[in-house]
């Protein structure tokens, strides 16, 4: 039995919306399975809700340039393709990309090329990115060896001293 990873929920998720053709099919992609997909507006306290960020976390993205809410007086209203990109900005996160990167895939979006570029561009940085996350596993694992026979070793040194002191 295969077994749903977040990790593995992150790419999947990523990888549908980038084989989306246009913006309705992508929100709906990225969207929420439940009844949020049936809002059309979202207060940034949904979102931050729903996300489990700060408000000041979206605040910042929307300086960014990643998100672009509306206004309505003092108030930010947000609407299905903010919280699409809010999704995508953070699964991005998840994985590594800078916020930079990740801009720069969304801003993709926007050329109408029949994705040919967005592809092309998000094929190489996935590509890219899996290569640093493969290098960190190999520096994790061997981080976690070396700090493995350390225990040992001070494991048996301690041994040895309690039963001197026996």
């Amino acid at each position: 039995m295969s077994r749903l990873t977040a990790g593995n929920r992150v790419s999947i998720a990523m990888s549908e919306a980038l084989s989306i053709l246009n913006e309705d099919d992508l929100v709906d992609v990225v969207s929420a399975s439940d009844d949020s997909t049936k809002k059309t507006q979202f207060t940034i306290g949904d979102l931050a809700k729903e996300f489990s960020c700060t408000l000041r976390t979206l605040r910042f993205y929307e300086d960014k340039g990643l998100l672009n809410p509306k206004r309505d007086g003092m108030n930010r209203i947000y609407n299905r393709r903010d919280r699409a990109r809010l999704k995508l900005v953070l699964m991005g996160k998840r994985v590594g990309f800078s916020l930079t990167e990740i801009r720069d895939m969304l801003d993709l979006y926007d050329l109408r090329d029949g994705q040919v570029t967005q592809l092309r561009v998000a094929l190489s940085k996935f590509n890219e990115q899996i290569a640093v996350l493969e290098d960190q596993r190999k520096d994790i694992e061997q981080a976690i060896e070396e700090l493995s026979r350390t225990v040992e070793i001070v494991s048996g040194m301690l041994k040895h001293k309690e039963a001197e002191e026996a």
